[in-house]
């Protein structure tokens, strides 16, 4: 892991492969550790350099007060666009997920340039919000239930893991797997303001976040090879919101992971970079 400046912040990165193998660049949401290590060393034995980032407001990546973010979208898709060319002049495969999907068809609508092809996982073509009548949103039963579990001492460690834990549950992943990552993503968070802990394991940012103006309409534009990848079992974001974007995006295809939720499990980490390494 290390850090590359652009934009006059700092993001926290990890590469895998080759650093001269075309780059397939990961956007986290909110941290790069959303982007499973199967998935990324599955890339790069597949001949890619496979670079995972954390947001800004988490990770290694500048924080600031992720309570009261002083930037947008857009310039989250701006960083995206500069570190693609800062790691490497060609233009680069893009992948997204969760938040960090909205953040990636942003960055391809308005740096069509900096990206020879997009991957979308866990995500739709609107922001964080009530949804577009068409689209399916979070799940109320499991919702209900999620916002029903008191919130953990975050500073306490092992809390934290347990209520990630019990989160996945309810959400359909898999426990264990969401107890590690959170103790990870724990482990990386600069300091310790609780505040930030909690932006670093529930991405809080993007509730504050300007996220104008709309970007669903200029879809139909975007003129690279696109994935969308989605699980079926995914009650925060419901699988037709995958299936949406796919329609939306000329040529894309849509990949629905049977047995997946919210998360990558690593078992699907085979097909999802098989999928992503047709796209170039």
């Amino acid at each position: 892991m290390t850090t590359v400046d652009v934009n006059g912040i700092t993001l926290g990165i990890e590469s895998f492969g080759a650093d001269d193998a075309p780059l397939v660049l990961l956007v986290g949401g909110t941290t790069m550790l959303s982007w499973p290590d199967a998935l990324c060393e599955r890339l790069a034995a597949g001949g890619r350099r496979a670079v995972r980032y954390d947001l800004r407001d988490s990770g290694a990546s500048t924080t600031a007060d992720p309570q009261a973010p002083a930037y947008t979208l857009r310039d989250l898709a701006a960083d995206a666009a500069a570190l693609a060319g800062a790691l490497d002049g060609r233009p680069a495969h893009l992948a997204g997920i969760g938040v960090g999907g909205m953040v990636a068809q942003v960055a391809a609508l308005d740096h069509p340039a900096a990206f020879s092809a997009l991957t979308l996982a866990g995500t739709r073509a609107v922001a964080p919000g009530p949804p577009d009548d068409d689209l399916p949103d979070h799940d109320e039963a499991a919702m209900g239930r999620l916002f029903a579990q008191a919130m953990p001492d975050w500073a306490d460690r092992a809390a934290v893991a347990e209520s990630a834990a019990a989160g996945a549950e309810i959400l359909g992943d898999d426990p264990g797997a969401a107890r590690a990552t959170a103790a990870r993503v724990w482990d990386r968070t600069p300091g310790s303001d609780p505040e930030v802990h909690m932006a670093n394991q529930l991405g809080m940012v993007f509730s504050r976040l300007d996220c104008a103006p709309r970007w669903r309409e200029r879809l139909p534009g975007l003129g690279v090879p696109a994935l969308v990848v989605h699980g079926r079992r995914d009650l925060f974001f419901p699988v037709g919101n995958g299936e949406a974007l796919a329609r939306e995006i000329p040529g894309a295809r849509l990949l629905v992971l049977e047995e997946a939720a919210t998360a990558i499990p690593d078992a699907a980490a085979g097909e999802v970079a098989e999928a992503m390494l047709m796209l170039g």
